[in-house]
């Protein structure tokens, strides 16, 4: 689960760049449907809020099966494309910020069950790693709860190392029948 984050150049920021954030919330069988999009609900507030951070567009919000560790709930996973003054580390800080507001216990071990997780998938067309981030996101492009949001809201955003929009990446996804995607309708 994740936020995806992929971008292009923002006009009315001279030199802001626009990404997009995947947003993901654990869902808890106990819960409601209403309580299993809260947490995205208020990601994207909080988000909102911020000076620094312009919230764009939203994709829909997707049940989504869980990845690598796959004894817990499904997930919720959005996209949220944003426009920000804040460079990468920065913009990484403010999600973790986010994340620390809204799950004070965080997620116990790599993969594993959390309430929300807030991920930089692309910024801009920027290839750029260090200790603590990497852009665009390592696994983005095996992920199909990553790529059908990002269809949503960016479905010309083009991956700056494979050069491929998000249909295409999910088209190359070998194993598509262990992530089940499913549209959430928040009415039912």
């Amino acid at each position: 689960a994740g936020l995806i984050i992929f971008g292009q150049q923002a006009p009315f920021f001279e030199d802001d760049g626009v990404q997009f954030f995947g947003l993901a919330k654990q869902i808890r069988q106990f819960h409601g449907l209403e309580d299993r999009a809260f947490g995205l609900d208020a990601a994207i507030e909080i988000l909102g809020i911020s000076d620094e951070i312009d919230v764009i567009s939203v994709s829909k919000f997707y049940r989504t099966q869980p990845q690598n560790y796959t004894d817990q709930d499904w997930f919720v996973n959005a996209a949220l494309k944003i426009r920000t003054s804040l460079d990468p580390d920065a913009l990484l800080l403010a999600l973790k910020s986010v994340e620390r507001v809204l799950d004070r216990n965080g997620k116990p071990f790599r993969f594993g069950p959390r309430i929300i997780d807030l991920d930089i998938i692309y910024y801009d067309e920027l290839i750029f790693k260090n200790q603590c981030l990497e852009i665009p996101h390592p696994r983005m492009h095996e992920r199909c709860f990553v790529l059908i949001p990002m269809c949503d809201i960016g479905a010309d955003a083009v991956h700056p190392v494979f050069h491929l929009k998000p249909g295409d990446l999910l088209e190359n996804i070998e194993k598509k029948e262990t992530q089940e995607v499913i549209l959430l309708d928040k009415e039912d």
